[in-house]
C-alpha cells in the first residue's frame, strides 16, 4: 500500500501526457528516488481469456498501476474493434483507479489496417504512447535497403503521430525464430536518428539488449537516450533464456541506476516472458496474480536499490 500523495502522483503520471516532460520519460535534473508507475504487458493475460473487467481486477489485485494492452491481430483487442473495445477496457481500468498509458500494436505505417482509428481512439482516451509493429528482417535483401525502407515508413508514421498528438515507440527485440530490424541497437539508432522523439521514440528493452549485446549495450544506449521514452523490463540470462524476475542477469547491468540518474518518471512496462504456469499446471487466475506480484516485488526492489 502507498500513501494518498503517492497514489495521486502515480495516477497523474498514468493519466496525463503532461506529466512527461518534453524529453519523454526523462526529466532533466530530476535524479532522485526511482519510483515510476508499473504497468503489465497484458499479453500474459490472454491464456486465461479474461474479459476487460477480469483483466482490470487481476491488475488491481496484483498491485499494479495499469496495463500495456496488445491491440493487434490475436491480441486482447483486435484492430478492427478498437473504437468499440478500447473504451470498454480503459473504462474497466479506471473504475479501479488504474490506467493504460501505452498500447502495443502491429502498426508499421499510416497504411497499416485501422491505424488511424486506433491512434485517434487511443489519443481521445488518454493513451500517451503505442509500440509500432515488428519489421522482420529479410534474408535476401541488403540490410541497408531494408533499414531505409523501414525508416521511410516510420517517418510517415511520425507525421501521423504529430497530427494525432500521440507518441510512437520502436522496440529492440532479440532474434526468436525471426530477426527483427532494430533488434541490433546500432540498427535501431539508424532507424530513429533523424526522427523527432516526441513523435517516434524508442521502448528500450534491457532484457533483449543484454541478449543481443551482452555488456556492450551501454554505448549504444548513450546514442539512443535522446529518443528513449519507455522502459520495458523482463529478466533474462545472457544466453537468451527468459527467467523469473531475480533469477537472471538484468539486475547486474546497472540499468536501474542509469534510469535514476536520468530522472526517469514514465511508466515501466513489466513483461512476463518466463513460464509462470509451471508448464500449464498452474495456469489459473490465482497463479497469474502470484506471478505478477512476485515479479513486480522484485522489480520494485531493483528500483528502490538503484
Amino acid at each position: 500500500m502507498f500513501s494518498r500523495r503517492e497514489f495521486l502522483r502515480k495516477a497523474a503520471l498514468l493519466s496525463s501526457a503532461a506529466a512527461v516532460s518534453t524529453t519523454g520519460g526523462l526529466v532533466a535534473g530530476a535524479e532522485g528516488k526511482l519510483s515510476p508507475p508499473i504497468v503489465v504487458f497484458s499479453k500474459v493475460f490472454q491464456p486465461l481469456k479474461l474479459n476487460y473487467e477480469q483483466a482490470a481486477e487481476v491488475a488491481a489485485e496484483a498491485g499494479l498501476d495499469g496495463v500495456d494492452a496488445p491491440l493487434r491481430p490475436g491480441g486482447e483487442i483486435e484492430p478492427e474493434r478498437a473504437r468499440e473495445e478500447l473504451p470498454r477496457y480503459i473504462g474497466a481500468l479506471r473504475k479501479r483507479k488504474l490506467g493504460m498509458p501505452l498500447l502495443t500494436t502491429a502498426i508499421i505505417s499510416p497504411d497499416s489496417p485501422h491505424a488511424e482509428d486506433i491512434l485517434h481512439t487511443a489519443k481521445k482516451l488518454g493513451v500517451q504512447y503505442y509500440r509500432v509493429g515488428f519489421m522482420e528482417q529479410e534474408k535476401d535483401v541488403p540490410v541497408d535497403k531494408q533499414l531505409q525502407e523501414a525508416k521511410a515508413k516510420l517517418k510517415d508514421l511520425a507525421a501521423l503521430n504529430k497530427e494525432v498528438g500521440i507518441g510512437g515507440l520502436v522496440q529492440n527485440h532479440s532474434p526468436s525464430g525471426h530477426s527483427y530490424l532494430g533488434g541490433d541497437l546500432g540498427q535501431l539508432e539508424m532507424l530513429v536518428r533523424d526522427l523527432n522523439p516526441a513523435h517516434m521514440g524508442i521502448a528500450f528493452d534491457i532484457g533483449h539488449a543484454v541478449i543481443v549485446h551482452g555488456d556492450g549495450w551501454r554505448p549504444h544506449f548513450e546514442k539512443l537516450k535522446f529518443h528513449f521514452r519507455i522502459a520495458y523490463v523482463k529478466d533474462a540470462k545472457r544466453e537468451g533464456r527468459w527467467v523469473p524476475f531475480g533469477q537472471g542477469d538484468v539486475a547486474q547491468t546497472g540499468y536501474f541506476t542509469l534510469l535514476r540518474q536520468l530522472g526517469y518518471q514514465a511508466p515501466i512496462s513489466l513483461h512476463i516472458e518466463y513460464d509462470w504456469s509451471d508448464k500449464g499446471a498452474n495456469k489459473t487466475r490465482a497463479g497469474l496474480i502470484k506471478a505478477l506480484r512476485e515479479s513486480s516485488t522484485v522489480l520494485r526492489s531493483w528500483l528502490a536499490q538503484a
